[in-house]
C-alpha cells in the first residue's frame, strides 16, 4: 500500500514537472526579445535644405541659413555667372554738314589769322618799298604757301596795289581776299564722290601716314555721309596698328555703320575686298576703307596700298582716294603727298589740325603740288569737326573782318 502511494506521489511530481516545463516554454515564446546592449548614440546629419527653407537645427550643429549650405554636386544646379547683356550703343545724329565751316571762322580768328592780319598790316603801310615786299614774301613763306605760289601772289599784289593808288583798309581787305581765293582755285570739284556710276556702292579709300588722324578722319567722314542721308560700310584695313579696327568700329557704331574687320596683322587687301563685298550685299551707298599708315618711307607700305587698290577694283572702280595730311607738318606733308601720289591716284586731300596752326598756306601749297583739291578740313577734336572745304569761307576766316 505504501508502495502504491509512493508511486502515485512520484507520478504526480513528474506530471507537475512536465507541466511546469511546458508553461515555462510557452512563457518564453511570449516574452519580447531581450534588448541588445546599449551602443553610443550617432547623430544623423541634418536633412538637406530645400530652396526657400532653412536647414533643421540639431543639438550638435547650430542652425544654418541656406546661403551657408552647399548642395552636393549631384543635386546642385550648374553654376552660371550672371552677366548683363551689353546695352546696344545709342545711335547718334551727326550735325548737318551745311554751315560747319562757319565755325572755322572763330577758331582761325584765335590761331591762324596772323597770316591775314600780317599781310593787311604790311599792305597798309604808306610806302610799299622793297623791304616791305620782302616782308610780305617772308610772311607767306612762313605760312607754308610755297615758293612758287608766294611769288605769284606777290606779283599780283604789286600790280593791283600800284593801279589802286589810294588804299583804304576795306580796299586792301577786298583785294587780298580776291587774290587768295583765286590762288586757292574756284574751279575745282571739291565734292567727295559718294555716288557710283555702276550698280555698286561708291568706294572711298583713305590713305596717309600714322599720326595724321587718318582713322579718326575715316570715322568722322562716316558721320558726314550719314548726316547727308547716306548709308555707310566701313572697312578696317589698317591691320598693322594696334586697336585701329576697334577705334574705327567705335566710330561706326555711333552712327549705325557696320565695320568689316579681320585679325590683327591680317591681309589688308582681303579685308578691303570683303568690305566692298559686304557693301554690295547690304546695298550700302558708300564703302569707306581705312588703310595702313606706317612710315611713308617703307616700300612695303606702298606695295600694300597698290595691292589694296587693285583688289578693290575687282568689284568696280575706286571713286575717291583721299590723302590725309597734318596741316602742322608743312613741307614734310608735301613730301608725304608726293610719295603717296606715286603709288595711288590721289583725288582729294583732307587737311587735319587746321585750326591749331598759323600755317594755313599749306592749303595752297598742297593743291599746287598735287594738282588736286582740298576737299575736307579738320577743325578740331570733336566728332563733327570735319567740314567740306569752301575757299571763300576759308579766306574770310583767314583775314578776318
Amino acid at each position: 500500500m505504501e508502495i502504491l502511494i509512493l508511486a502515485v506521489v512520484i507520478a504526480l511530481v513528474a506530471v507537475g514537472a512536465i507541466s511546469g516545463l511546458v508553461v515555462s516554454s510557452r512563457k518564453k515564446k511570449q516574452l519580447p526579445p531581450t534588448a541588445p546592449p546599449s551602443t553610443p548614440t550617432i547623430t544623423a546629419p541634418p536633412a538637406e535644405p530645400q530652396v526657400g527653407e532653412d536647414a533643421a537645427p540639431t543639438v550638435e550643429e547650430p542652425r544654418r541659413t541656406i546661403e551657408e549650405v552647399t548642395l552636393p554636386d549631384a543635386q546642385a544646379p550648374a553654376a552660371e555667372p550672371v552677366t548683363e547683356a551689353p546695352a546696344a550703343p545709342e545711335i547718334e545724329v551727326p550735325e548737318p554738314t551745311a554751315g560747319r565751316l562757319v565755325r572755322l571762322r572763330a577758331r582761325l580768328a584765335r590761331s591762324q589769322n596772323s597770316l591775314g592780319k600780317g599781310l593787311l598790316t604790311l599792305l597798309s603801310r604808306e610806302h610799299l618799298d622793297e623791304d616791305t615786299w620782302e616782308e610780305i614774301e617772308e610772311t607767306l613763306l612762313i605760312a607754308d604757301v610755297g615758293v612758287a605760289p608766294t611769288q605769284e601772289l606777290v606779283d599780283r599784289l604789286r600790280e593791283r596795289v600800284k593801279v589802286l593808288g589810294t588804299r583804304t583798309p576795306a580796299d586792301l581787305r577786298a583785294l587780298l581776299k580776291e587774290e587768295l581765293v583765286a590762288l586757292l582755285g574756284t574751279d575745282f570739284d571739291r565734292a567727295v564722290k559718294t555716288e557710283s556710276g555702276v550698280d555698286t556702292p561708291a568706294v572711298v579709300m583713305v590713305v596717309g601716314v600714322n599720326g595724321t588722324g587718318k582713322t579718326t578722319t575715316t570715322g568722322k567722314l562716316a558721320r558726314v555721309l550719314v548726316a547727308d542721308g547716306r548709308s555707310v560700310v566701313l572697312g578696317a584695313a589698317d591691320t598693322f596698328r594696334a586697336a585701329a579696327a576697334d577705334q574705327l568700329q567705335t566710330w561706326g557704331e555711333r552712327v549705325g555703320a557696320r565695320t568689316v574687320r579681320g585679325p590683327e596683322g591680317g591681309d589688308p587687301a582681303s579685308i578691303a575686298y570683303d568690305a566692298v563685298k559686304e557693301g554690295i550685299a547690304e546695298g550700302a551707298d558708300v564703302v569707306l576703307i581705312d588703310t595702313a599708315g606706317r612710315l611713308h618711307t617703307k616700300t612695303g607700305l606702298m606695295d600694300e596700298l597698290g595691292k589694296v587698290k587693285r583688289v578693290v577694283e575687282k568689284h568696280g572702280p575706286l571713286d575717291e582716294i583721299l590723302l590725309v595730311l597734318d596741316a602742322t607738318t608743312g613741307q614734310n606733308g608735301l613730301t608725304q603727298a608726293r610719295v603717296f601720289a606715286e603709288v595711288v591716284d590721289i583725288t582729294g586731300i583732307v587737311l587735319t589740325k587746321l585750326d591749331g596752326t598759323a600755317k594755313g598756306g599749306i592749303v595752297i601749297a598742297v593743291q599746287r603740288e598735287l594738282g588736286v583739291p582740298v576737299k575736307l578740313v579738320g577743325l578740331g577734336e570733336g566728332p563733327d569737326d570735319l567740314a567740306p572745304f569752301e575757299p571763300e569761307a576759308f579766306v574770310d576766316a583767314l583775314i578776318g573782318d
